[in-house]
């Protein structure tokens, strides 16, 4: 069985490279049953966020090649655009990648926690479409256990940081006192939840979210103390926010030119501060051209983040130590279950011989024969029939020169040779 990860992130592609080839949500239990289809993968996991889009495979024969062609394939994009970015990782170097990727060590956010959910979600979402179900979960099951140990055992965690608070701490930069601003966030998920915090803790009074379901916005509001709204409810909220962050899972825009040149008109150009945290974008690229808009993408958040990964970077040295540690007892962990199955099979012949020669015992015991004969060859029989393949194949390896079988054996058995032979 061999291992495989694939795909592009932060480090590879830009953008709006990285929006193209996102899954959808809606669409990734076809794609993952799809992806199983391409010859040599067994199973599957895709896990696909605003920083990467990757694809982890187990199977036999796994051709890198046959996946960048399902993958360009699947999402309607050039093989040559999306080669020319993408990296690939095979069996060891692909098992320590989702060991890295789990535990934050690969992260734009150098050890952020909101990965390993991510990662979490990314499998149950292949368990539910029924792709991964052998050595492919062990290795993620693992990757859990491990990101785990190190967010325990390590800093990794201390002075957190995280794209939600480098999207604040940038807002900072133009606004120099939150408490006269207005937020207004767009989306209601678990990002959007970690920006409203870090701009309540900064001193924001006035939230407003826009979800596109109500009952989601109402929820989230309650639990910030925000204003909840709908998408289309954007426009005209628009004139009062100065702050927009926006993270939703939409596959289109939401936020066009046309409706923030409209409010800029109304709020007399008064500066707007906005993030796309979204892959694909939440906000037009064109938006940024105007003028008193300042927009951000999560790429234009890297130099905000570097300067608080500085004080990671010793936890990180130790989380690869753990990661190293980790690698090792998952190869000793496949190794004892390609054991436990060849054990199986010996079980299950010892089991099977020895069933008839009972069988032969009991006959012979129901014919009225003596019973000491039969017990005396029923343990004879047993005894032969047990040493007998074991014996042979020694003693041919001992005709060819290989007599470290017969040493085999005596391990196996536990047989101590004493030293005056």
């Amino acid at each position: 069985m061999s291992f495989l990860a694939f795909g592009i992130n932060h480090k590879t592609a830009t953008v709006d490279i990285r929006e193209k080839v996102a899954f959808d949500i809606q669409r990734l239990d076809e794609a993952l049953k799809a992806l199983t289809q391409v010859s040599g993968v067994s199973e599957s996991v895709i896990l696909s966020t605003c920083n990467r889009t990757e694809i982890y495979c187990a199977g036999e024969s796994l051709q890198i090649d046959l996946l960048l062609a399902w993958f360009a394939g699947f999402h309607q994009v050039d093989l040559q655009n999306v080669t020319s970015c993408s990296f690939n990782y095979q069996d060891q170097d692909a098992i320590t990648h989702v060991m890295r990727v789990a535990s934050g060590l690969d992260s734009l956010v150098l050890g952020e926690p909101q990965i390993l959910g991510q990662l979490k979600s990314a499998y149950t979402s292949a368990l539910e479409a029924k792709t991964v179900h052998g050595q492919l979960g062990r290795l993620f099951e693992q990757s859990f256990s491990v990101a785990k140990r190190i967010r325990t055992e390590t800093a990794i965690g201390e002075n957190s940081v995280s794209v939600a608070a480098a999207a604040v701490n940038l807002a900072r930069q133009l606004f120099a006192d939150f408490a006269d601003n207005t937020a207004l966030l767009i989306g209601a998920g678990k990002t959007t939840e970690l920006v409203a915090r870090h701009l309540r803790q900064g001193g924001v009074k006035r939230l407003i979210i826009a979800n596109r379901t109500l009952a989601r916005a109402q929820e989230l509001s309650k639990m910030v103390g925000g204003e909840a709204a709908l998408l289309g409810d954007i426009p005209d909220l628009l004139k009062e926010a100065d702050i927009v962050i926006a993270s939703t899972a939409s596959a289109l825009p939401i936020l066009g030119k046309g409706a923030v040149e409209r409010a800029l008109k109304s709020r007399k150009h008064r500066p707007f501060f906005m993030v796309d945290i979204a892959v694909p974008r939440d906000i037009e690229p064109q938006v940024g051209d105007l003028s008193d808009v300042y927009l951000y993408t999560v790429d234009d958040l890297k130099g905000v983040i570097d300067e608080n990964v500085k004080s990671r970077e010793g936890a990180a040295q130790d989380a690869e130590i753990m990661i190293k540690e980790g690698y090792t007892n998952f190869i000793a962990q496949l190794r004892a279950s390609s054991a436990g199955n060849v054990l199986k099979l010996f079980r299950r012949q010892a089991e099977e011989l020895q069933q008839r020669e009972l069988e032969k015992a009991l006959s012979s015991l129901r014919g009225g024969a003596d019973s000491e004969a039969v017990l005396r060859s029923l343990s004879r029989n047993l005894t032969n029939k047990l040493i007998h393949e074991p014996t042979v194949s020694v003693r041919r390896a001992a005709e060819q020169g290989q007599d470290e079988k017969g040493e085999w054996l005596l391990d196996l058995f536990g047989i101590q040779v004493s030293s005056d032979g």
